[in-house]
This record gives structure tokens, sequence and C-alpha cells, in this order.
């Protein structure tokens, strides 16, 4: 049973972003003061990827760690509520993510996924990207 009302968890639903996420504008801010220029959110390529570098043909995920599954996160925790509908919920979720991934390297681009837990770690958080763009 779930601790608060209905209405109340609507409208905490209703207050999850998919665009412009604090922490994937932590990660956009990062890139461009490290010198890379982007795209945002180009929906002509399998995903709809969070940015897009052209120039390094590359692309980066930002990841909320429990709608994504963040493996051995905290974050990534099951709600003890309607079990199945989130079981579900969350392996569509991982697949799709799997099948982009594919597609996209299929394609010729890199990915690079950052999770919302590594955001808060500026410094290692640009050795990723600096590596995994290329």
């Amino acid at each position: 049973m779930d601790k608060i009302s209905t209405e109340r968890r609507s409208w905490n639903m209703s207050r999850i972003q998919a665009k412009n996420s604090r922490p994937e504008v932590a990660v956009r801010h990062l890139l461009h003061r490290m010198g890379y220029r982007f795209r945002l959110h180009i929906s002509s390529l399998p995903g709809r990827p969070d940015i897009v570098l052209p120039k390094y043909r590359s692309v980066v995920f930002v990841n909320g760690c429990f709608w994504h599954r963040h493996p051995g996160c905290k974050y990534a925790y099951v709600p003890k509520s309607r079990l199945d509908f989130w079981t579900r919920k969350f392996e569509g979720n991982t697949s799709n993510d799997r099948k982009v991934i594919e597609e996209l390297k299929a394609l010729g681009w890199k990915v690079v996924t950052i999770w919302e837990c590594e955001v808060k770690d500026k410094e290692e958080l640009a050795e990723r990207l600096a590596s995994g763009i290329g």
C-alpha cells in the first residue's frame, strides 16, 4: 500500500522531467566548459539521445538510476507497492536502452551512458566523458 494519496503520487510523478533534468544540465555545462560543442535530443537518431556530439560521432545518455536500473546503485530500488507494474516498467526501460545502444553502435556512433549518481563527482565525470567521446 502506498503511503501517500493517489493525487499526491500523481503530482509527484508529473514533476519528473524527460528533458533538461538537473543531471543532464550539469553534464551539458561540464561538456561546454571542456570545449565540446553539441546538439540536444536529435529525433532522427534512435532513442533521441540527450546530447549528440556530431564532430566526434558520439552520443551521451544521462540516465536516472531509478528509471534505468543502475546496477548496484542505492537509487535503483524497487517500490514496495504494485510490484508487477514496476517490474514490467523497469524491464521495458532496460530492454529499450539495450536496443537503442545496439542500433546507435550499428550506425557507427560511440555511446556514453552517464548515471545521475555519477554527476556529483565533476573530475571523474570529466574523465569519463573525455575518454568515452574520443
